[in-house]
């Protein structure tokens, strides 16, 4: 695989999302796997890669809600910031949930599944 700019790769994940996928980096030199957004290795620092797409389905690890939106984010009444296992690969991931309003709407190990990519709250979830 060619090695692609950072822009690309920013371009690519967001693609990705709008599939319902994740993009991820799988390390050359040691075989790590992280999200495409990270530029070097986090295990041995390498900068060599292969881009895998994963399909954007995982559970919930944690998450916190926001039920008073901070200036920007007007537009939904109450959302979280949800921090997700993506299945079948030990990755993990974050993103915006809309219409979460109390814990027990999420409760920890639900199902999430990427559900596209916003310019302003970048990886959107659903609950399924």
């Amino acid at each position: 695989m060619k090695n692609v700019t950072s822009i690309g790769v920013r371009e690519k994940f967001i693609s990705s999302a709008q599939n319902s996928k994740i993009l991820a980096r799988k390390c050359k030199d040691c075989n790590t796997i992280m999200l495409a957004t990270i530029l070097y290795c986090e295990k041995c620092h390498g900068k060599k890669f292969n881009l895998i797409e994963y399909p954007g389905k995982g559970y919930v690890d944690t998450f916190t809600i926001h039920t008073v939106p901070p200036e920007g984010f007007e537009d939904v009444e109450s959302y979280a910031w949800v921090v997700f296992t993506v299945d079948d690969v030990l990755l993990r991931a974050s993103g915006f949930l809309p219409g979460i309003k109390k814990p027990s709407d999420l409760p920890i190990g639900s199902e999430v599944e990427v559900n596209g990519f916003d310019k302003k709250h970048g990886l959107v979830l659903k609950k399924i």
